[in-house]
């Protein structure tokens, strides 16, 4: 019984360090996105498909906000008339010509941004293509 008692705590033991280390190696989740670390392609994603690629740039364009590429073929996972992208508290906000906010992604990690909208439809944002 003891044998069994040692094991478990063992298991317990590896399963708090593994997770600590995993928080460890990504410090980001809730932190603002820079122009550098979002410079890049983002693939956006929604119930485990991808649907499209968007372009996020470092460059500022009119209106203070930083250059974002969201081709037609992302249907109704975006809004329409996306033409930039802002930093936010949490994360980041794709942004209309006007600047007003369409859409706005938590950031989870590294290479994973996260909304919940309207919808109840969740849709992500995953570094690469």
């Amino acid at each position: 019984m003891n044998t069994l008692k040692c094991a478990a705590a063992l298991g317990v033991a590896i399963l708090l360090s593994s997770a600590s280390v995993a928080a460890a190696e990504d410090n980001e989740a809730g932190v603002s996105l820079s122009p550098s670390e979002a410079a890049g392609s983002w693939t956006l994603e929604s119930g485990g498909h991808s649907i499209c690629t968007l372009k996020l740039g470092a460059v500022k364009i009119a209106g203070g906000a930083f250059k974002a590429q969201a081709p037609a073929d992302c249907g109704d996972a975006l809004p329409s008339g996306v033409a930039g992208w802002t930093p936010s508290p949490h994360g980041m906000n794709l942004v209309g010509a006007d600047g007003q906010t369409l859409i706005g992604f938590g950031r989870w990690s590294n290479s994973l941004l996260v909304s919940h909208p309207s919808s109840g439809v969740d849709v992500q944002l995953r570094r690469g293509t």
